[in-house]
């Protein structure tokens, strides 16, 4: 359970949420639309619901899109966008992509024919003090544990994993992709290194999503391409995303999805 004040956001807060949102870019063209919806402001037979993992929020971030290619990557990557610009409000967030009742969120949304809903966040003031079972909700689910570089990030090939002190410019670009949310923690992205370019691939957790009518690690390597290329920005580095599939030999879990270029 995420527990939040039961207190509104400020006007000011919230005019500069839709600010940031209407101009939020991403890096693939499909279409994306946000939403900030207060439950106190719609009609009174749409009951929205969290099955009990939220409690006290009263305003959602809710996003809809149309099924295209790339749609899952390019709103993880745009919805982690505005999660971090709602934090650097200090405001509280929280991913949810199952635990939400869709359909009244969609009524609420007004999604349209081709539309759908993968994900929203609650928005507002986080209660300091953590609850037992939100306490034990962040446990299980790992949120304080990552997989080691070795696992994650590769030199050329999946046959060498990169150190730390191997990458020199880029390890904080790789540090904020390691720390970077995921549905479960399972953290599903693996990078490949060669030169300035970044490969990225997925590592599929065999199963895990299929209840939901996304791909919901499509969804987390957006995650990860917003991290890498917002540190890289902050760094002052210069790229862009494109398709160049290195061909590497990997298991029949491992997919390449795209590649960051740096210039």
């Amino acid at each position: 359970m995420r527990t939040y004040k039961e207190e509104p956001i400020s006007q000011e807060l919230r005019q500069k949420l839709i600010n940031y949102i209407e101009h939020v870019k991403a890096p693939f063209n499909t279409k994306v639309r946000f939403k900030i919806i207060d439950m106190d402001n719609i009609s009174s037979d749409v009951k929205l619901g969290t099955y009990g993992v939220i409690k006290g929020a009263k305003t959602f971030i809710c996003s809809a899109v149309e099924k295209e290619n790339r749609y899952e990557e390019n709103l993880g990557y745009v919805f982690e966008k505005i999660i971090l610009y709602a934090t650097t409000l200090g405001l509280g967030t929280c991913w949810l992509g199952g635990t939400f009742k869709r359909g009244e969120f969609g009524k609420a949304m007004e999604l349209k024919e081709r539309e759908s809903m993968p994900v929203i966040t609650p928005i507002g003031y986080a209660k300091e003090n953590r609850s037992l079972l939100d306490s034990l909700m962040v446990a299980v689910a790992g949120s304080k544990n990552r997989k080691d570089w070795n696992e994650l990030f590769f030199d050329k090939s999946f046959d060498k994993a990169i150190k730390r002190d191997e990458v020199g410019k880029f390890k904080e670009a790789f540090e904020m992709v390691r720390i970077a949310p995921s549905a479960s923690n399972k953290q599903p992205w693996r990078i490949v290194k060669n030169g300035n370019s970044f490969h990225f691939f997925i590592a599929r957790n065999k199963g895990y999503g299929k209840a939901l009518n996304f791909d919901i690690q499509r969804l987390d390597i957006g995650i990860a391409m917003c991290h890498f290329e917002a540190t890289l920005k902050e760094l002052e580095f210069l790229g862009k995303w494109n398709d160049d599939n290195p061909n590497l030999t990997t298991t029949e879990n491992i997919e390449y999805i795209i590649t960051y270029t740096v210039s």
